[in-house]
């Protein structure tokens, strides 16, 4: 059932589509212009606003293509305190390139991650900056329409099908529905590990997908906690953690929290949350706070668990006393496919780039 909020924000709704319906249009129909590069392009992004599982299925690719390609990640960088076109560094901060950013670079210090507003730009920059680059993996670019990718996938939440969720104000939707033709692979998101074969088949016939669409499914896993600050560098494993019977304070600043809490669940039911807005930036007094919480907690057997994003916003806080640092995990989320696709999904990237890539016969044939 729909709320008031609902009915008083759909009008906002109907204008925005408008809007949305004619940029889509002019881009379509050339009026605007996509740029082309000649290097193969891959864009992740999502018609929902957040919440999708972008990260991990970005950090899959880089896993999947980093030992045979020079890779390249460019994001918009959002929520940084910055404007201008940066090459990050080891030493880049959150706040310099963004949550997202600085987790990719830390987490995969051998590929070059960039951030640019313009992505057009971007490209080009990282194209001087970077020799023999052969693929630039576009983060949360579905709607940035100025590049044309060479290959486009776009992630949908199991949970939030696209035909029971609206435009932006009144629900979630960035677009509509019919623009996931825009896509070459659509990634069917945070799945049960499980999925029914009529579940299945359901999303795929709710998806009235195009035949040049390829359909995948995945789900998101959870693995072992890791320490938050180098205070400590014991991890702990499932059982330890189980077998002390903790009370979690668990601390989020994501778009949805829920697989978060769905994880934590698994160690304990004695739970106390703070959730704060996706890419929050924590000030002092919030630390204050989640400390004030922890230790009014009861329980001898107590830790805090975090994201992998919010640990990039929180690791600038290097005066936080010893005990709590030492109490501080955040759970690290990967995917895996569903129904045996892992090889297709894996064969489809790697065949993109290496027909692609400048330096192959098939794309000297094209040029």
């Amino acid at each position: 059932m729909k709320g008031a909020w609902f009915y008083l924000l759909y009008p906002f709704s109907l204008v925005y589509g408008l809007v949305v319906y004619i940029r889509n249009f002019l881009f379509d129909y050339q009026i605007i212009k996509s740029s082309e590069f000649n290097i193969p392009i891959i864009c992740v992004g999502n018609i929902t606003a957040g919440g999708t599982g972008k990260t991990p299925h970005i950090e899959y690719l880089i896993r999947l293509l980093k030992y045979e390609f020079n890779v390249a990640c460019l994001s918009r960088g959002y929520k940084r305190n910055t404007r201008k076109y940066i090459l990050a560094d080891q030493s880049s901060t959150a706040e310099e390139i963004g949550d997202e950013a600085r987790q990719i670079k830390k987490k995969f210090p051998d590929i070059h991650v960039a951030v640019d507003r313009n992505r057009v730009n971007g490209i080009t920059r990282l194209m001087q900056d970077v020799k023999d680059l052969d693929v630039i993996l576009l983060d949360d670019a579905f709607q940035h329409r100025y590049v044309k990718a060479g290959l486009s996938i776009l992630l949908i939440d199991y949970n939030r099908p696209l035909d029971k969720d609206h435009l932006l104000p009144a629900g979630l939707l960035r677009e509509q529905p019919f623009e996931k033709k825009r896509a070459n692979i659509i990634l069917v998101t945070k799945c049960p590990e499980r999925l029914k074969p009529i579940d299945r088949r359901l999303v795929v016939k709710n998806l009235t997908l195009f035949p040049f669409q390829h359909l995948y499914f995945t789900h998101l896993k959870d693995e072992l906690p890791r320490p938050v600050f180098k205070s400590t560098e014991k991890v702990l494993t499932r059982d330890e953690i189980k077998n002390m019977k903790p009370h979690i304070l668990m601390i989020a600043g994501i778009a949805n929290p829920r697989s978060l809490k769905k994880f934590v669940r698994n160690y304990s039911t004695h739970i106390t949350d703070i959730v704060y807005p996706d890419h929050y930036s924590f000030t002092n007094k919030d630390i204050d706070n989640i400390i004030s919480t922890f230790n009014s907690m009861e329980g001898n057997e107590k830790i805090i668990f975090t994201t992998e994003k919010d640990t990039t916003r929180l690791e600038k806080f290097t005066d936080i006393d010893i005990k709590i640092k030492d109490r501080m995990y955040f759970i690290p989320v990967t995917i895996n496919f569903l129904n045996e696709d892992t090889d297709n999904f894996n064969q489809h990237i790697l065949s993109y780039v290496r027909d692609n890539k400048r330096n192959s016969i098939l794309y000297k044939k094209k040029d």
